[in-house]
């Protein structure tokens, strides 16, 4: 059988880390072609790095997702790279480093940096790469959205919480729009995810056992319990399938 994504063209957002890095090592072990932007060039090298050492190909670039420039730059890096793109997975967002805190706790500043990068920088990504896609009458783009905002514990999250809320009706709107071009655009939704930046927030080994508690598979979720989804998005299995919202959480929250 041959691998879901041969030869497709594929950018992978934030793959310098945690569930960007996953996805971006799956995704070339499915035989997709990368390219990586990140706003750590070095983060994005070490992965690009690795799926070459696997005999992978990717290339990595830095790029804010937020400014719109850089956007602009990663859709002509893809069309110098390849000539093309297939899908665009918007993984990058602002949640590493972030605290828990109250509602009336959140600072103009940082919930202005929430927005400019999980709402405003998916959409660039958007305008950039669906651009490319509609002109070739095809393609497949992967926006990563959370259970979060339909959860108790986003109350403590709420910048965080509304970001990812605004990526979900994102999604829905830009299926309609870009649809009739032949261009799939859909969510996952992971639901608290033993990444990197989870694992390092202080308090959250108890969040973890209370997110268990909810579940009903009864242990903690792993990034690789999400590349699956992503790959069948991706892939040409999912040509039918337009402005959903794909919870993965071991069934906290069902729909």
């Amino acid at each position: 059988m041959s691998p879901a994504l041969k030869d497709k063209v594929a950018i992978i957002t934030g793959a310098g880390r945690g569930l960007g890095k996953v996805f971006a090592l799956r995704f070339a072990d499915e035989g997709a072609r990368l390219l990586l932007p990140d706003i750590s060039l070095e983060r994005a090298r070490v992965t690009a790095e690795e799926i070459k050492a696997r005999g992978g190909e990717a290339f990595a670039m830095k790029a804010d997702i937020s400014e719109e420039k850089d956007t602009q730059k990663m859709a002509e890096e893809v069309m110098r790279l390849y000539g093309r793109v297939d899908i665009l997975l918007n993984n990058a967002a602002m949640y590493y480093g972030v605290e828990r805190r109250e509602w009336d706790a959140w600072l103009v500043a940082d919930w202005d940096r929430m927005f400019e990068i999980n709402v405003r920088g998916t959409y660039l990504c958007c305008k950039a790469i669906g651009r490319l896609m509609v002109k070739a009458g095809s393609g497949k783009i992967i926006n990563i959205a959370s259970d979060v905002f339909r959860v108790p514990g986003s109350v403590n999250l709420l910048a965080y919480s509304c970001s990812k809320a605004a990526v979900y009706a994102l999604t829905q709107g830009l299926a309609r729009a870009l649809g009739p071009a032949g261009v799939n655009v859909n969510s996952i939704a992971p639901g608290f995810t033993a990444t990197e930046a989870s694992l390092g927030q202080e308090g959250n080994r108890a969040s973890f056992d209370a997110t268990v508690d909810m579940q009903c598979i009864k242990r903690r979720e792993e990034p690789n319990d999400l590349v699956g989804t992503a790959v069948f998005l991706a892939s040409s299995d999912s040509d039918f399938i337009t402005g959903q919202y794909i919870i993965v959480n071991g069934g906290s929250v069902m729909m």
